[in-house]
């Protein structure tokens, strides 16, 4: 390919600092990059960071892959945050008018199932594949800012929490495998909180206000079976401010299937805020 005909990537954008990371790499990568955002959730800064940008109606994937065709964007990545609650909000119907795929993926592909994510992202992953767009690992582009094993800041984490890290990560795993969400708070052998519909930044809210005390520890992990396309676990910056106002004392992730987002800064901002991070 050469320089003026460059490789082309799909890029479906939520919320978040991610779909920043993933372009980056991917220009770094020297590819042209096809930026579908979606609306009500991405950043419009995200437009500077890619060649074509456009929006698209979060219940109208048919607009989303006619315009990735048209720019020859056939291998894609899907990343960002959604906020899935907004889904059940009064109005929902006019708010998120479906077009014809979105009411095949409803209505043919999860006629029967359950709609929990791994479900409807699967459904939504397998539409696309039958209009030519195929999801790919969404961590190709920013392997950099994958978590590794061990303590990853200078801040170690206190004697007692390693009790807790044995006694919670079967559990984090378990909620995972069940599809209910990637994260638990733990406290001397206690399940302070567990994340589901509302997402880690809510839960660790909930985590600090039901443990006043502080010193608890955050526990995030990919499911058993991850699909490294989509729903990858992440922390950054905005995690660690999160835990520190919530009095936690650590946060424990899963090496090579955990995205830190800006990694150098966001370990930085742990050991100056206390919060161990710790690989595992």
């Amino acid at each position: 390919m050469s320089e003026t005909n460059p490789p082309v990537l799909g890029l479906i954008a939520g919320q978040g600092r991610l779909p920043f990371l993933v372009a980056q790499g991917a220009k770094k990568a020297g590819l042209k990059i096809i930026c579908a955002g979606l609306a009500d959730n991405a950043d419009p800064e995200l437009a500077k960071y890619v060649d074509v940008f456009f929006y698209g109606a979060i219940a109208r994937p048919g607009g989303w892959m006619r315009n990735l065709r048209r720019y020859g964007a056939k291998q894609t990545i899907m990343v960002g945050r959604v906020v899935k609650a907004n889904i059940y909000t009064p109005w929902r119907i006019v708010k998120y008018l479906p077009d014809w795929r979105a009411l095949r993926i409803w209505y043919w592909r999860l006629r029967h199932k359950d709609k929990r994510n791994d479900t409807v992202l699967n459904a939504i992953a397998d539409e696309l594949a039958s209009g030519g767009i195929i999801l790919m690992d969404s961590t190709q582009y920013c392997k950099d800012h994958m978590a590794t094993e061990g303590v990853l800041t200078q801040t170690q984490p206190p004697a007692s929490v390693w009790t807790d890290i044995e006694f919670g990560w079967p559990m984090v795993k378990e909620i995972g495998r069940l599809d209910i969400g990637q994260a638990l708070a733990v406290k001397e052998r206690e399940i302070i909180a567990v994340e589901a519909i509302e997402g880690t930044a809510k839960m660790i809210e909930r985590a600090g206000q039901l443990c006043k005390k502080g010193g608890w520890t955050l526990l995030k992990a990919a499911k058993p079976n991850q699909d490294m396309r989509f729903d990858v676990p992440c922390i950054g910056i905005d995690t660690i401010e999160s835990l520190a106002r919530s009095k936690a004392c650590c946060v424990v992730i899963e090496k090579d299937k955990t995205i830190i987002i800006d990694k150098p800064q966001t370990l930085e901002l742990a050991d100056r805020l206390g919060i161990a991070v710790v690989g595992r």
